[in-house]
């Protein structure tokens, strides 16, 4: 733990010209035994989930907090404006938000060390004619208020005159991007990451040109001459990136979002709305411990969900289970949709269970997910492997890089089970995360829809409410209004 006195003298030592340790922002943050740190809502670094809020940037500010032995202290805001204003103050120690260091932000703030690197892009809907420079931009290009991006306009018009451009007083960068495949706007600039993330529910989005290429992440902190938590951040970084925490975490968030498949994604979309209602109910029935939106992206990668699905290796059904699985696990017909999906859970919940319980969620499903593919004796075959070269094998990101090694001859002639297609189980676990992320968005979005038809509905129904000039205490077991 870095709360052991030498080390914080080592760090008072490397801050230089910093204030007196009593006075450092260190200090401050031990005396108060708290992180603060500004965080941007967005998918990218912080969102509530279906347990709770999570995110890239989240996970990594609470890293720092854990490794300083301080409570973390979150203020999230949907405007970055906001989170300045805090920072100025001295609120926050820093503001976490997948931000670039622009001209205007060099002035006033400073970049803490970098952690990633992105390309500012130009976007466009699928379909329109493609503006392949600047100059054949037919219409306005719209970004967020106070973003990178606007800065990045204002530049570039410096030199094109003629670009037509405009901020959006209250629309985010996701609402923006929503508006693009709407037709309501013809372009934006957007983060290559954003853009990669948005193209699982928006496969309509596409790349126009790099307007901005390798420009590092940081998070921003205040420009002052206190460097006591700046060298914090220095030794963190370097700690984590030479741990491979950095790597497993960006492969955690993002790693499964690299490759896409614009075709595949409109027909997984349009699967979703016509063809997973009629299962739907049976994967929430048998999904038990896990959630259910996986079990069908599992399935929709087995067979699309198509219940008489059949390959040549002879599996079959919407879970694809050979034979002997289907026996073992009691089902009569795999052509049954509802058997094949319990039958499917029930597999998967068994190879869950074989893994051994040290290794944690979520690189545990990703190894139950590769087993129910290339079966457990390959998947083990590849972590022992990935022992031998003296990496971890409980991590999923370690062991992923070891399965295609199974297709060479002098590699499995040394493993227990030997040959096996191990780059195809990778590929169908990254589909699946692909598929889950799409399938949990979309149908957020249907019972955000539900709660508000069902909101107005009942305003519909309710009876005219008499008016009373007597103003009635509320009975005792009612909360007050919310005045």
């Amino acid at each position: 733990m870095y709360r052991c006195g030498a080390w914080l003298l080592l760090v008072l030592w490397l801050s230089g010209c910093s204030p007196a340790p009593s006075e450092s922002q260190l200090y401050q943050i031990y005396q108060r035994d708290s992180l603060k740190v500004g965080i941007l809502h967005g998918p990218t670094s912080y969102y509530v989930g279906v347990d709770g809020p999570v995110g890239f940037e989240l996970e990594l500010s609470q890293a720092l907090a854990d490794k300083l032995g301080v409570k973390l202290e979150l203020y999230p805001s949907y405007h970055l404006d906001e989170l300045l204003q805090k920072l100025d103050s001295g609120q926050v120690d820093y503001i976490a938000g997948g931000l670039t260091l622009t001209e205007r932000r060099k002035g006033k703030y400073r970049a803490a060390p970098a952690y990633r690197w992105i390309n500012e892009v130009l976007v466009f809907k699928q379909g329109n004619t493609w503006p392949r420079t600047l100059q054949h931009l037919t219409d306005t290009v719209v970004v967020v208020k106070d973003s990178s991006h606007a800065e990045t306009l204002q530049q570039l018009s410096l030199d094109y005159p003629e670009l037509d451009w405009q901020v959006h007083p209250s629309l985010d960068n996701d609402e923006i991007l929503q508006q693009v495949v709407d037709g309501n706007i013809a372009y934006t600039l957007t983060d290559s990451n954003q853009l990669a993330l948005n193209r699982r529910f928006y496969p309509n989005l596409s790349i126009a040109f790099t307007v901005r290429d390798n420009l590092p992440v940081s998070w921003l902190m205040a420009d002052n001459n206190d460097d006591s938590l700046y060298a914090v951040l220095i030794e963190f970084f370097g700690t984590m990136y030479q741990g491979g925490e950095l790597i497993a975490l960006e492969d955690r968030y993002f790693g499964h979002v690299q490759q896409f498949d614009y075709v595949d994604t409109l027909v997984y979309i349009e699967a979703i709305e016509q063809t997973l209602p009629r299962f739907k109910a049976w994967f929430e029935q048998y999904a038990g411990e896990l959630d259910w939106r996986l079990l069908a992206a599992l399935s929709y990668q087995e067979s699309h969900w198509d219940p008489k699905a059949k390959s040549p290796t002879g599996v079959r059904g919407l879970m694809m289970l050979t034979l002997p699985t289907a026996q073992q696990m009691g089902v009569r017909s795999r052509l049954d949709p509802e058997q094949s999906i319990r039958g499917g859970s029930r597999y998967l919940h068994r190879l869950v269970s074989r893994i051994p319980e040290r290794i944690a969620m979520p690189d545990r499903l990703w190894f139950a997910l590769a087993s129910y593919n290339v079966g457990w004796g390959h998947v083990e075959d590849a972590r022992i492997l990935t022992q031998r070269q003296g990496a971890d094998p409980d991590k999923w990101l370690e062991v992923k890089q070891r399965l295609p090694l199974l297709r060479q001859k002098s590699v499995y002639k040394t493993t227990k089970y030997g040959y096996a297609r191990g780059d195809e189980a990778v590929t169908y676990v990254e589909n699946i995360r692909r598929y889950y992320d799409t399938l949990l968005w979309v149908d957020e979005r249907q019972q955000a829809e539900l709660r508000l038809q069902q909101q107005k509905q009942r305003l519909t129904e309710q009876p005219d409410r008499v008016e009373s000039t007597e103003i009635l205490p509320p009975a005792a077991d009612t909360p007050p209004p919310p005045y």
